[in-house]
């Protein structure tokens, strides 16, 4: 059974998609776990199956990525530092190729995901959007969409406040019409960081959903 969700039943399902961000065990379980990121893979699941198109990131670092805090003597995650592209967010190792916290949630289900984009895989620069890295070295996701006539997004996953929101930013820049399903999304909100997000989000005109949407239990 599917559980319909009435703002999306009139999706225009040929020029739009469903981008599913980062929904790992790192961040729900594992060593960068978000708060309540386990209770939106259900309604992600359910959410999926109203799109055509939908595409899923994966945050995928080698063992010596620079943003992981235990390569920087005397910084803690959450520190920063400053590297050529900018200010840099530290974090405990998280999501590293080829080991379980980098896998998709066991229940997170959407057998007709076109694409697996993976992002972070450069040691020497982040990737938090699924667009475009910390430098400005673009993914390609934005030609993949281009080339299949899609114009606007719907974004979903985790964090709320870090790669959701930099996927949306980016998009915006390049032109799609975006929408973040906030109830489908979690966030690590340290010091603000989630009223910040949504402040620049609105400030560019992506639309925040806040529907709460509840998965029907058989």
């Amino acid at each position: 059974m599917t559980t319909q969700f009435p703002s999306l039943a009139n999706i225009d399902q040929a020029k739009t998609a469903l981008i599913v961000v980062d929904v790992q065990n790192g961040f729900i379980t594992g060593n960068l776990a978000v708060p309540n990121a386990a209770r939106i893979v259900p309604i992600i699941n359910e959410i999926a199956k109203q799109f055509d198109h939908v595409i899923l990131t994966q945050d995928y670092h080698p063992s010596n990525h620079i943003s992981f805090a235990k390569h920087h003597e005397g910084k803690k995650p959450f520190d920063t530092i400053v590297l050529s592209y900018g200010e840099q967010v530290l974090w405990p190792n998280h999501c590293e190729q080829g080991t379980q916290d980098a896998e998709f949630h066991a229940d997170l289900s959407i057998p007709h995901a076109e694409l697996i984009l993976r992002k972070g895989y450069n040691a020497q620069v982040d990737s938090y959007s699924a667009f475009m890295e910390a430098d400005g070295t673009m993914t390609g996701l934005d030609g993949y969409l281009k080339q299949r006539g899609i114009d606007t997004l719907y974004f979903v996953g985790i964090a709320t406040d870090y790669c959701v929101t930099w996927s949306t930013i980016d998009a915006v820049n390049l032109g799609y019409q975006c929408t973040v399903l906030m109830d489908a999304t979690a966030a690590i909100d340290q010091d603000g960081s989630l009223q910040d997000a949504i402040d620049d989000m609105q400030a560019l005109g992506v639309n925040l959903d806040f529907e709460k949407f509840t998965v029907c239990q058989l």
